[in-house]
């Protein structure tokens, strides 16, 4: 296998690394009395696996062949993992070095010299968007959120878990959130979306954010595969696979939706000790988003929201939140010190092959743009922080 790149700073943390579930990884991790609602991957007639939502449905996305793409980041940058022996199946026999066992992702780590991975699914990320029943939902989360605990756990805190929920049924969440921070995870996650369509920051969700709060766990907000119902109707139906490029250029406008309405219902004012982490989104904007965020609450169109959130948004920000850059974002070096150095980290998005393969070599550049007292905050010191590492 071609060498990896290796960085040459010491302490760096992944904030936002993901996995491959393992093909029967719902199937074995789920509730025996939800066992015909676990998901699995399949050949289908012609040899291309797909993703059975459970009882035979088909994946409308995650299909012909679909799944091995879901790895190809370290192909194409000509890195090649030659597994034996072989399954059969390509999502498993083509997935780079660490996307399936944690003594490999180690191994990645120390190649790459990276400290602490903190990881995310990859399925998961993906089938939220067609399955709108929370009786099949939440079996199904629980089932990955038991799997990353258990990936993680000998990993000598290395690898660290962030376990998903889903907003659609509050009750259930919370129910799963106190197990899962009993468990060992770090943190917990959502998407942009519920199935409710209700905005995340609206009060039906307080328990989550009180919950989160009294943990000590941050919440993440993650961009996921989208229902259609979410897609922007301006264009009509531009769903579908061809306008890959503009649906992962615009992917950070769901989490900027989320994000923002934390600010519109005045969560932080009400929760002053919830940490909220913004992922895969880029980070350049923020400087921007703050600027009209701080701009609008003083307008009179802002004053419901000042009259519950007395406090600019970017102090809020200042105190609360963290954000995840892309290593190749060239403005960064200007955005940071500007917003404040201690809130931004760094992630690979590894192994999905949306990011570019060279995020060591990037972040080297980018970590040698930024001023010298923001660089070891920037690589690990910050995650950790956002995470309640330190």
């Amino acid at each position: 296998m071609k060498a990896l790149p290796r960085l040459k700073y010491s302490g760096a943390v992944d904030a936002d690394g993901h996995i491959l579930e393992p093909p029967d990884m719902y199937q074995r991790y789920i509730d025996p009395e939800d066992r015909d609602k676990a998901l699995s991957i399949h050949p289908d007639e012609e040899g291309l696996e797909f993703l059975d939502l459970g009882g035979g449905v088909s994946s409308r996305i995650i299909r012909k062949g679909f799944p091995a793409g879901l790895g190809l980041m370290d192909r194409l940058a000509g890195i090649v993992y030659e597994r034996e022996p072989k399954t059969g199946s390509p999502y498993v026999d083509e997935a780079p070095l660490g996307a399936m066992d944690p003594k490999e992702r180690i191994q990645r780590l120390d190649q790459e010299n990276i400290e602490r991975a903190i990881l995310y699914p990859s399925l998961s990320v993906l089938w939220v968007s067609e399955v709108e029943d929370e009786d099949r939902i939440q079996p199904n989360l629980k089932a990955y959120n038991r799997f990353i605990v258990d990936f993680c756990a000998d990993s000598g805190g290395r690898l660290l878990p962030v376990c998903q929920l889903s907003l659609g049924c509050v009750e259930r969440a919370e129910r799963e959130l106190r197990r899962v921070a009993e468990a060992g995870a770090v943190g917990v996650w959502v998407p942009p979306f519920t199935t409710t369509r209700l905005p995340l920051g609206d009060p039906a969700h307080d328990r989550i954010f009180a919950a989160c709060q009294d943990l000590g766990l941050p919440l993440g907000i993650h961009p996921v595969f989208e229902p259609k119902w979410c897609a922007p109707g301006r264009f009509g139906d531009y769903t579908s696979a061809k306008y890959g490029f503009f649906h992962n250029t615009t992917a950070g406008d769901a989490v900027r939706h989320a994000f923002t309405s934390l600010f519109q219902y005045g969560v932080f004012e009400r929760f002053p000790r919830l940490r909220v982490v913004v992922l895969e989104s880029g980070a350049g904007w923020i400087g921007y988003w703050l600027d009209r965020m701080d701009t609008m609450v003083a307008t009179i169109q802002g004053r419901p929201v000042r009259e519950i959130a007395p406090e600019l948004p970017s102090t809020y920000f200042a105190r609360q939140c963290w954000i995840s850059a892309d290593p190749d974002e060239k403005s960064l070096a200007g955005v940071i010190p500007i917003v404040g150095a201690d809130r931004f980290v760094w992630a690979s998005d590894f192994p999905h092959p949306d990011h570019p393969p060279d995020y060591v070599p990037e972040l080297e550049r980018l970590t040698e743009a930024l001023p010298e007292e923001s660089r070891k905050g920037f690589l690990g010191g910050n995650a950790l922080a956002a995470y309640g590492l330190t």
